[in-house]
């Protein structure tokens, strides 16, 4: 006898009703894709949960991988065994002795199977004694056992496990669209992208360059985190804008405390022509209200002006301290920090306006003509596709446009 399966359990899936169908066959879709390492492991479902049966594939490894999934809400270990009373005591023996540390245990049945003989209580009462009989230094604690042994009893077999692991929780990426995340080189903008796919949002990024103010190492930490990313969706196109003699326009002709915002909102305005070019419909940004002078109410209110696309902000009520920790926790973290800054940080002004306002920018704006360089930094874009099987430089150039 031995775990030879694993148990995924859903998520808020479970709720969705007529498009629950949809949603349960995108999360296959996407653990199909994420298991293309294991080559033996098999997965299939069912209504309510979804199964691999792994025929020797490393389970630590498997049961990794799955973590990153974003729709599973918990993921056991798990003995299958045939609807057969002898057979669910051996497993659930050797679901006890396997946990080493354990001395308390609680035994919890689950019967969507109703043609089985024995009702959940009963179960519960039948396999706690055979367990006590069979074993040595065990007891029984209902409240806070060392180990809840759990069965469900299911049509096809029944299922053993002894351990609940967290999912991801959230939505399978590709349930609620697409999405263009603003990617710099920071903490925030891959945290915000890795929050949009938590809720089924799939993820296009767009990258905007200076050279020579910003270098190819600068560069570089933005493929890196886009190819980090495709570790949490599919894979990922990232856009790379030419921004060079834009933002030496704006900072040559606008007054140096609105230059910011002007240049956030061409950063928009570019967006959102990609946007309408590739059927994306909403921006993400990793923006964080009051963080800098460019994230206050009223700039934020000035640069949305010059779109009418939903404006996604994962990361808008949390501090600084909270999007590094989920930075760290995703992959990001080392590589954001790498001392190399982007065409944002650059080009900061000393005394940047925080309470920017719309009669203003108007004023300034309709006193240069950026509408060249606005159509050369759209027409100059170059798009690199991720895919998570590759390293960042495996990754191809793709024409655009």
């Amino acid at each position: 006898m031995q775990y030879d399966h694993i148990v995924i359990r859903y998520g808020e899936m479970s709720l969705k009703g007529k498009n629950r169908k949809h949603f349960i066959a995108q999360l296959k879709e996407n653990l199909q894709k994420k298991l293309f390492e294991f080559p033996d492991a098999q997965l299939y479902k069912t209504r309510d949960r979804m199964y691999i049966q792994l025929n020797g594939e490393n389970h630590e490894k498997v049961m990794e991988r799955c973590q990153e999934v974003f729709g599973i809400q918990s993921l056991s270990l798990a003995i299958k065994v045939p609807n057969d009373l002898d057979e669910i005591k051996k497993g659930s023996l050797y679901a006890l002795t396997e946990n080493k540390e354990a001395r308390t245990f609680k035994i919890t049945t689950k019967r969507p199977n109703k043609q089985f003989p024995h009702g959940s209580q009963e179960m519960n009462q039948i396999l706690g004694g055979y367990l006590l009989s069979n074993s040595e230094g065990y007891q029984v604690d209902v409240h806070e056992p060392d180990v809840e042994i759990r069965v469900e009893i299911r049509h096809d077999a029944a299922y053993i496990t002894s351990r609940k692991v967290p999912g991801a929780g959230g939505l399978p990426v590709g349930t609620t669209g697409k999405t263009l995340l603003l990617l710099s080189g920071g903490i925030d903008s891959p945290v915000a992208g890795y929050l949009a796919m938590k809720r089924g949002v799939s993820l296009e990024a767009i990258h905007f360059f200076s050279p020579p103010y910003t270098s190819e190492r600068a560069k570089q930490k933005v493929l890196d985190l886009a190819q980090v990313l495709t570790r949490y969706g599919h894979d990922i196109k990232l856009h790379i804008v030419p921004f060079t003699r834009l933002q030496q326009k704006i900072y040559q002709y606008i007054p140096e405390g609105y230059a910011m915002t002007v240049m956030r909102r061409m950063m928009l305005r570019i967006g959102e022509e990609l946007a309408k070019k590739r059927s994306i419909l909403s921006l993400t940004t990793g923006e964080s209200l009051g963080q800098v002078a460019s994230q206050t109410m009223e700039s934020m209110n000035v640069i949305n002006e010059v779109t009418n696309y939903p404006i996604i902000r994962p990361l808008v009520a949390m501090d600084k301290l909270e999007i590094i920790d989920i930075s760290k926790k995703i992959g990001t973290y080392d590589i954001s920090i790498r001392p190399y800054e982007d065409c944002c940080t650059v080009f900061v002004p000393k005394q940047p306006k925080t309470r920017p306002r719309r009669e203003k920018i108007h004023q300034f704006e309709d006193q240069v003509d950026f509408s060249k360089e606005l159509q050369e930094a759209v027409d100059g874009i170059e798009t690199l596709t991720f895919k998570e099987e590759q390293t960042a430089t495996e990754n191809k150039f793709d024409d655009l446009l």
